[in-house]
């Protein structure tokens, strides 16, 4: 087995393929011994390549300013999209998690949203002051549109139609407003997300409290964000310490 290894090495297979024929091999061979047609698996003890860890893209202090700068105005379009960016940066919330959000699970007075995350899993999310103002210049704007189907609809987020927004419309609107601040093309809705804790870590915050706000049923998905911590870490070590 370490000799099948060894040649997939050799013929410049990536990390990521030879682990995932280990791991085929290994079902196999567990399905074997389970139907009895082999005594021992050949897998047992073996241990697959060390694979990359793909550190989340996040915003830089200064770029996040910028793209929640970008929508300049005072149209209700504008106004939304402003609270759409402010929403997601300040609360963590996942696109899918925004969208469904209703006027009656918003709090403003307390600062506070009911949100329905994976497994349809409720918790408490936070918006700070930034937030909570662009929310209300936007709701106050929206109510007072003639339509009738804008001022009842009770989604927070609404299309021009007067209608649900949806995540890849959010995903078209955050696109318009990354080339506008001339940023990262890799910036989507979730890089926000991403942003959210790891300034949240930066400060200081606890990792059980920044698990909670994003809705992570293990604290082992956060913990990828101390990993981006510690790298910024290091890095600044290296930059200014005489004798790194």
């Amino acid at each position: 087995m370490r000799a099948f290894i060894a040649w997939l090495t050799e013929q410049n297979y990536s990390r990521a393929t030879i682990a995932r024929r280990i791991a085929s091999l290994r079902s196999l061979y567990r399905y074997l011994q389970r139907q009895q047609k082999v005594d021992r698996d050949p897998t047992d003890g073996l241990k697959g390549p060390k694979l990359d860890q793909n550190l989340p893209h996040f915003l830089s202090q200064e770029d996040i300013d910028k793209l929640l700068n970008a929508p300049q105005g005072e149209t209700l379009m504008c106004l939304r999209d402003r609270a759409i960016l402010e929403t997601l940066y300040s609360a963590g919330l996942r696109v899918s998690e925004l969208v469904a959000l209703n006027q009656e699970y918003l709090d403003l007075n307390d600062g506070t949203a009911v949100v329905r995350g994976k497994g349809k899993k409720e918790r408490i999310a936070l918006l700070g002051p930034q937030a909570l103002k662009a929310v209300e210049a936007y709701l106050h704007e929206r109510k007072l549109q003639k339509s009738l189907k804008v001022k009842e609809n009770p989604a927070i987020f609404l299309n021009k139609n007067g209608t649900r927004l949806t995540t890849r419309s959010v995903g078209r609107l955050l696109e318009k407003y990354i080339k506008l601040a001339g940023m990262d093309a890799r910036t989507t809705p979730h890089t926000l997300r991403h942003t959210f804790a790891t300034h949240l870590l930066d400060a200081g915050a606890d990792i059980r409290g920044v698990q909670e706000l994003l809705g992570h049923s293990s604290l082992g998905t956060t913990q990828i964000y101390t990993h981006v911590t510690t790298t910024r870490l290091k890095e600044s070590y290296q930059k200014a310490h005489p004798r790194a």
